[in-house]
């Protein structure tokens, strides 16, 4: 996994907290919150790219598995034997996935707006999303800015908000002089996406009754259909020392609508 650490105002040993990007993001993405947090609890930052995303490899295989090993050979070769894991969407699937799969990982756990119980509209939206991405053709273009453009018209026609294109298209990459493509290996995501983000909670319910017992903070946006108060009692059965905190006038991306809130929740969760 590629990775990037933030540790300017660390100090102590205590364990560091890994971040974790949702589904077409990156570690970039976390830039600022990562060194605000580093900044709000004193611990090192590590925020990392998912495989298929990012600076990270390709690769066919895109399983809650395969993600919950990466997370463990980053740990193993960072030499850290324990940490707080951070995830956001598809992100904070694969930390409880982990959490519930390798609890000797973990010091705590922050799950940012995913649900363990229950797949509702969002997720089941994104594979629109994904065949728009695809049907993007990037030959005949000749710079970055040509190509984002053309991306972005060619979305468009499926994808109605302006925010979420802006955001998709920081993921063309100019591989070589004049030859462009995605930085998210799509056609391995659309070939995982339903069996594994969408069929997410069967895939939990299949672990044999594994807990997590440690603190666990979930974090979520009022706007968002992605966790509700109906999930609660289905999420304790897995998580029995979850608890819910809610930023009202957020959606799913609570983290960049409401950064502060947001940093404060985590903060004060972390420094606990």
């Amino acid at each position: 996994m590629a990775y990037t650490v933030y540790d300017e105002d660390t100090l102590g040993n205590k364990p560091p907290v890994l971040v974790l990007h949702g589904l077409f993001g990156s570690r970039n993405n976390w830039n600022s919150l990562s060194r605000s947090l580093n900044r709000q609890t004193k611990r090192k930052i590590i925020a990392a790219d998912f495989r298929n995303h990012g600076d990270s490899p390709h690769t066919q295989k895109m399983t809650f598995q395969n993600l919950a090993w990466d997370i463990q050979h980053l740990l193993d070769k960072l030499n850290i034997k324990e940490s707080i894991l951070l995830g956001h969407s598809m992100g904070g699937a694969a930390v409880m996935f982990t959490a519930l799969t390798y609890p000797y990982l973990l010091e705590k756990l922050v799950v940012v707006d995913m649900s363990p119980v229950k797949t509702r509209s969002g997720p089941l939206e994104i594979s629109g999303i994904m065949s728009a991405m695809n049907s993007v053709d990037f030959r005949g273009l000749q710079t970055l800015s040509q190509a984002r453009q053309h991306a972005d018209k060619v979305l468009s026609e499926t994808i109605r908000s302006s925010t979420l294109r802006q955001f998709l298209i920081t993921n063309v990459k100019e591989e070589s002089p004049g030859s462009f493509k995605w930085k998210v290996n799509v056609p391995s995501l659309m070939e995982h996406f339903g069996p594994e983000i969408v069929g997410f909670p069967a895939l939990l319910a299949r672990l044999g009754g594994k807990t997590f017992t440690k603190p666990t903070l979930f974090i979520s946006g009022g706007r968002s259909d992605y966790m509700t108060k109906e999930d609660h009692p289905g999420t304790r059965k897995l998580f029995p020392g979850a608890e819910f905190v809610y930023i009202e006038d957020a959606a799913h991306w609570l983290h960049v609508e409401k950064p502060v809130e947001f940093l404060k929740i985590a903060s004060d969760f972390i420094n606990s």
